[in-house]
């Protein structure tokens, strides 16, 4: 008897109604499932240690056997709330930021968006996320995930000093007209089967359909104001993944590769190709 997929998913809250189904709902005990930050989601799918993974958009670019299940991201339309540049000088000014290197994606993305938008190239220093500390270290910190929900975005001033606070989601969206897609479950080649992505779309429907339960478990968890993780869940983070979503996704990965962050701009295969190429 074949063992159980070994699926590695992002333990930060915006996952849970992606996961909602797989750890409490119909699709439970499908998978064994682990719970990790987003860049050891990758790590696992290529050490071999999961079949499945919630993996950050760069990784497609850097793991090119990866196949993408559709149906499902992490995205946002606008202001993503839980990626945040913290800056002691406006953005444009910036010559060095330490990053919280838990998402891959999103320390690719504020190059993106200083190379694209100023031309500007400061240099990375990676840190935890701590504030204070990351702000002596260099000019800007770029905060994420649960940490950064934590941060008040109105903010003008930190320990008495001025800062600027830029939400690196609506940045994107106000360079480039579309969404931005952090994360998205992907497989290796030789698991790739056609039934995941609707195992994935149950499971997030799950999610949504339980959504009051997800926000009190989880503010309660997580120490968050139950009106804070609403507003999250409900106005920052999109769980879709259509053409537009695609587009974004190879749009992102394209400009890191324009940038020499990545050595090229992958050829992005879905589950559906990959599965029908099996077939042939």
């Amino acid at each position: 008897m074949r063992s159980k997929r070994r699926v590695s998913a992002v333990s930060y809250l915006n996952t849970s109604p992606l996961i909602w189904g797989l750890a409490h709902g119909p699709q439970q005990g499908i998978f064994d499932m682990e719970l990790s930050l987003p860049s050891e989601c990758a790590d696992a799918l290529r050490a071999g240690e999961a079949d499945i993974g919630l993996v950050p958009a760069i990784a497609l670019a850097r793991q090119l056997d990866l196949v993408v299940i559709p149906g499902c991201s992490i995205a946002c339309r606008g202001p993503v709330r839980s990626i945040l540049f913290v800056s002691r000088k406006p953005m444009e000014e910036v010559e060095s930021f330490a990053a919280d290197t838990s998402s891959r994606t999103s320390v690719v993305l504020a190059q993106v968006l200083l190379g694209r938008k100023y031309g500007i190239r400061p240099r990375v220093r990676p840190y935890p996320p701590k504030l204070d500390e990351m702000l002596e270290l260099a000019d800007a910190a770029l905060i994420i995930g649960d940490p950064a929900l934590r941060i008040d975005t109105r903010m003008s001033q930190w320990r008495g000093n001025p800062v600027f606070v830029y939400d690196l989601g609506a940045e994107w969206v106000e360079l480039t007209g579309g969404p931005m897609v952090f994360a998205v479950w992907a497989v290796k080649n030789l698991v790739a089967e056609a039934s995941l992505e609707s195992i994935f779309r149950a499971s997030a429907a799950y999610g949504n359909e339980h959504l009051e339960e997800i926000i009190a478990v989880e503010s309660k968890s997580r120490e968050l104001p139950e009106d804070l993780v609403r507003r999250y869940l409900v106005e920052h983070i999109s769980y879709d993944f259509g053409e537009s979503e695609q587009r974004s996704l190879a749009l992102f990965l394209r400009s890191a590769a324009e940038l020499g962050l990545v050595e090229k701009t992958p050829e992005l295969t879905y589950l559906e190709q990959a599965t029908l190429a099996e077939q042939e």
